[in-house]
Formats: C-alpha cells, sequence, structure tokens
C-alpha cells in the first residue's frame, strides 16, 4: 500500500466512479507531492475529483511530505493523505521520527483534518477513508488518515529486523493480522468460505501468470523515453546524456 497514488472521479450527483492508479513512485515520499499537483490541478479545472496517496509512517520524516501538506493546506487541495503507519522505517521505530503522539495530529499544523484508525481493522479503514475521500471531493480541502498497523517480516530481504526488535512483540501483533481478523468475521457471518477462498486464489493465480506472461512479451520501450518527458524539449544536458547512452548501447550490441 506504500508509495501508491490514486484518483477517484465522481458524477454530477457526487457519486463515486471508477480510480485511476498512478505508477508507483519509488523515492520515498515524492508521491505525496504528486498527489497535490494533481488535486491542485483539479481545483484549477474544477474537476470533481478526489486524489488518493499512501505512504509510510518513514515518509513523513521526509521534507516532501512537509511541503505537500502545506501547501494541500493553503490550497484546499482535494486530496486524502493515507499514512501506513506500522511503525518501523526499516530499523528506526516511530518514536525516533517524531516527537508526536500521533502521525494524525500533523493535519492540525497544516490546517485540515487527521484522524488515526485502528490499520488491522479493514471496516474502519474503509469507512474513514471514504468520509476523507466524500469530503474531499466536496470541497472541504485535504484530509489525513492514519492507520495504525504493524509490519510483522523483515523490510526487504536484505533486513534483519530481529536486530531492532524482540520476537515477542512480533507474535504479538500476529495475533491481530488484518487478513485473519477479516477472513474469521467473514466466515463466522457466513460471508465467505473456505470453498470460495481457494478458487480466488486460483483464479487471481491465473491472473496473474497472465499479466506477467503479457508484460514479458511486450516490446522493448525506445531508450529515448528516459529522457524525452521531462521537458517540451530536451535541454543541452540531457540530449547529451541521451546520445552517450545511445552510442554506448551501439558498442555494446557490436561486442555481443
Amino acid at each position: 500500500m506504500e508509495n501508491l497514488l490514486m484518483i477517484f472521479g465522481g458524477d454530477e450527483f457526487g457519486n463515486k466512479v471508477e480510480g485511476e492508479i498512478l505508477p508507483v513512485a519509488v523515492p520515498v515520499a515524492t508521491q505525496v507531492l504528486h498527489a497535490v499537483g494533481i488535486g491542485m490541478a483539479a481545483r484549477i479545472k474544477e474537476d470533481n475529483i478526489a486524489v488518493m496517496v499512501y505512504f509510510g509512517d518513514g515518509g513523513t520524516s521526509e521534507g516532501d511530505f512537509h511541503e505537500a501538506m502545506n501547501f494541500a493546506g493553503v490550497f484546499k487541495a482535494p486530496v486524502v493523505f493515507v499514512c501506513q503507519n506500522n511503525q518501523y522505517a526499516i530499523s528506526v521505530p516511530v518514536e525516533k521520527q517524531t516527537a508526536a503522539k500521533t502521525l494524525a495530529q500533523k493535519a492540525i499544523a497544516y490546517g485540515f483534518d487527521g484522524v488515526r484508525v485502528d490499520g488491522n481493522d479493514a471496516f474502519a479503514v474503509y469507512k474513514a477513508c471514504s468520509a476523507a475521500l466524500e469530503k474531499a471531493r466536496g470541497g472541504q480541502g485535504p484530509q489525513f488518515v492514519e492507520c495504525y498497523t504493524y509490519r510483522i517480516g523483515d523490510h526487504t530481504t536484505a533486513d534483519d529486523a530481529a536486530k531492532y526488535r524482540k520476537q515477542e512483540e512480533v507474535e504479538g501483533w500476529k495475533k491481530k493480522d488484518p487478513i485473519e481478523r477479516l477472513r474469521n468475521f467473514m466466515i463466522a457471518r457466513k460471508m465467505w468460505t473456505i470453498e470460495e477462498e481457494t478458487r480466488l486464489a486460483e483464479d487471481v493465480e491465473k491472473k496473474i501468470e497472465a499479466a506477467v506472461l503479457k508484460f514479458e512479451s511486450a516490446a522493448q520501450p525506445d531508450v529515448e523515453n528516459i529522457f524525452k518527458w521531462t521537458y517540451k524539449e530536451m535541454t543541452p544536458e540531457l540530449r547529451e546524456q541521451y546520445e552517450y547512452l545511445r552510442n554506448f548501447l551501439k558498442e555494446r550490441e557490436k561486442g555481443a
């Protein structure tokens, strides 16, 4: 869920319509700025949309996050900031990132509302985010939703979480697994069955395999695409870099 940016529109009656998902932004918190830019543009164009952007607790330590929050507050951008607070930015616990009691309260300084919800409760998150989207799309400005949760596994394959947290802590949070909670809730109320879950898993696996095959069979993009979409025309520096890379690739092909 981190580093994700989505746009939700609405019809003339304010009803939610199909959303759009933007490409994932790898640098920490840069997508937060993108979201505010899109939201500000929507206000200028009078488009009936709201932008939802996801980031982790570590992202709130970046300057990009604070710049985005400030601009959103000043220009009343229709943006919903959703923070996945899993309590660790790799090995740095959230209490070493901020002295604030919650991350949601940071919204107050920028002039808009912030709420904290149980990030392991799917229904609570849905309700909070739906309400925030409705407010943002309804002209009430930006909103902040902090989802308080936990990262069970290592941050990456290069990470060893055992070096900075106790196993007892991890085991305690395993009991609050949001997928298990939702599954048990739905099964108990006869809204879901193991058989349905098995069929769903098989269907999803087939769709993923088909999507991977489609991607792998796609034609290779032009190397120029790396350079030509930043400005209307390439700057001399970008042109020089582009020519260097193109010549490098030609030489490599000759030597292959």
